[in-house]
């Protein structure tokens, strides 16, 4: 399958050419650094770019202070991870070894001269993707869970890392990693805990608090201007994100939950064009996250809209829920949908400790060894079974129909009943959940025979009926009876993509009629932004005149 980013032990090391190195002269400065001289710290701002001209820079263990890797960096490389593209912050700490002479470049100037030398560009993005992807496959952070299968605070961290492509590193309550780096930082052993670094241990961890030691969740300015808002960061928010970067834009895309949205919960799409092998919905949308970023598109999250006003001037002000507000030209609706919750006993209860609406590792590692319960019939439900039917004891789809044909797609039904590990039960619902602060069991509901049966399982998938995301609209534009935004001839606009009130565009499953695959939501979020700019440039000009 498909993966971002080569192996590093893989690459070839491909040195910047004398021109780069020439342009990073003009555009920076040089500077030296004493030996023992930390040149970046875990949570510190990834403000520029450093290339090495003479000397040794380590990486440093944030909890012993010693060497964490056995390679460093030397003359012709350079410093960095991919937080730099969005000005996030730093997760690891880069220490000089000796005496080390560099060239720093702020990174707006960095950037700006990455967009003109797309050679340089292709060498720098591909490392940083590299480094990025042996993180997260060496579980190698300062970002260090305690009791992730225990705590449900730890785990919605572990989720909301995962999800975000977050390097991390968790060790189980009562081992012997987890007692001893409890006693670096000074904890009592035996209690979960989120940690950053050996001064940093988090009180009621949150995805928020997170995302500000990351630099994730961007300190916007209240009532920044942007030309283009992008609300939703899944498959059409994020190519939105990439051609209105593209196209000179000054654009913000903003996620409540996890860049890439439903789709990053996908584990193998395998219709998708130019990916013949497959490649998980995280993998692919991370790859648009990081194009965006290299053309200038910024990204905040987890930061949720609350609210969307018109403005007189023929703007829109967005309020978002911690109560900053930032304002656009023009706003692109891409909040996709979401899993509706179905009205099912303890449902709530149970969620994050048992009940889950995504199919990814993480939740692959929580269901090993136990019967998994999948509700729904439609692709997501049925990529799920595949992908779970690796770790866990057996895979169970239930399906409130009689048949999978007009919900998914025939590749994945075939498989589906060739995979020995793996049942479809048609006519079949879940009418109970049972479990203390986890689910034991789930009580499946067969309506042909009206019987029950009770079966032990830790794990159980929701997938069915997609809900959109659209209450932050308010009345602002109008939607058809299910919620969906209603655009092009549907409401007299002039673009297919269009709402009833210019200005505000919709893609993606959002979007009334549109289809719900990932392959059109992709085309939509890249072919409304030419609709976007030629709305924005109209303005500026009637602005100016």
């Amino acid at each position: 399958m498909e993966s971002i980013g080569a192996k590093l032990s893989e690459m070839q090391r491909t040195p910047l050419a004398s021109a780069h190195v020439a342009a990073l002269r003009e555009a920076g400065r040089q500077v030296s650094y004493a030996a023992g001289t930390y040149l970046a710290r875990p949570g510190q701002l990834a403000d520029r770019f450093v290339y090495v001209l003479d000397g040794e820079i380590e990486v440093v263990n944030a909890y012993t202070d010693e060497r964490h890797l056995p390679s460093t960096l030397g003359p012709t490389q350079f410093m960095g991870e991919i937080s730099f593209l969005n000005g996030g912050n730093a997760s690891m700490a880069m220490r000089a070894v000796r005496d080390t002479s560099v060239i720093e470049v702020p990174r707006a100037t960095m950037l700006t001269l990455m967009s003109r030398i797309p050679e340089m560009s292709d060498i720098i993005i591909t490392v940083l993707a590299a480094r990025r992807r042996r993180q997260i496959e060496q579980r190698d952070s300062t970002l260090v869970l305690i009791g992730e299968e225990r705590d449900r605070e730890v785990r919605c961290i572990a989720e909301f890392a995962d999800r975000n492509r977050i390097p991390y590193a968790s060790h189980a309550l009562g081992s012997a990693e987890a007692d001893a780096l409890a006693a670096t930082c000074s904890l009592a052993p035996g209690r979960p805990a989120v940690i950053f670094g050996r001064d940093t241990v988090i009180d009621n961890p949150t995805p928020d608090k997170i995302a500000r030691l990351l630099g994730l969740n961007l300190d916007l300015v209240d009532d920044e201007d942007f030309d283009v808002l992008i609300v939703g960061g899944g498959p059409a928010g994020v190519a939105a994100g990439v051609y209105a970067g593209a196209e000179g834009l000054c654009a913000l895309v903003t996620e409540d939950v996890a860049i890439g949205g439903q789709a990053g919960t996908s584990s193998r799409i395998e219709n998708y064009m130019g990916f013949p092998t497959g490649i998980s919905g995280a993998d692919l949308v991370w790859r648009g996250h990081i194009q965006a970023m290299k053309f200038g598109t910024r990204f905040a999250m987890p930061r949720r809209v609350a609210r969307l006003e018109a403005l007189p001037d023929g703007g829109f002000c967005a309020t978002f829920d911690n109560g900053k507000r930032v304002r656009a030209r023009a706003v692109v609706v891409a909040t996709g949908v979401q899993y509706r919750r179905l009205p099912i006993p303890r449902l709530t209860e149970f969620e994050g400790a048992g009940v889950y609406y995504a199919a990814t590792d993480i939740e692959a590692r929580y269901s090993k060894g136990t019967e998994a319960i999948i509700i729904g019939g439609g692709n997501s439900a049925g990529q799920a079974a595949m992908f779970l039917s690796r770790t866990a004891s057996r895979v169970r789809l239930l399906v409130r129909g009689q048949s999978l044909a007009a919900s998914m797609s025939s590749y994945l039904s075939s498989r589906l009943a060739a995979e020995p590990t793996i049942t479809i039960e048609y006519g079949a619902e879940v009418s109970a959940l049972h479990g203390d602060d986890h689910l034991e069991a789930v009580t499946i509901r067969r309506a042909a025979s009206g019987t029950e049966e009770t079966v032990p399982s830790r794990a159980l998938f929701v997938m069915v009926g997609a809900a959109p995301n659209t209450g932050w609209l308010a009345d602002l534009v109008k939607l058809d009876q299910h919620g969906f935004v209603l655009t092009g001839a549907a409401v007299g606009a002039s673009s297919s993509f269009e709402a009833s009130l210019p200005g505000i565009f919709a893609v993606g499953d959002v979007r009334g009629g549109s289809v719900k695959r990932v392959a059109s939501a992709v085309g939509e979020g890249s072919v409304v932004i030419s609709r976007v700019w030629a709305f924005v440039d109209a303005g500026n000009r009637d602005g100016g005149s």
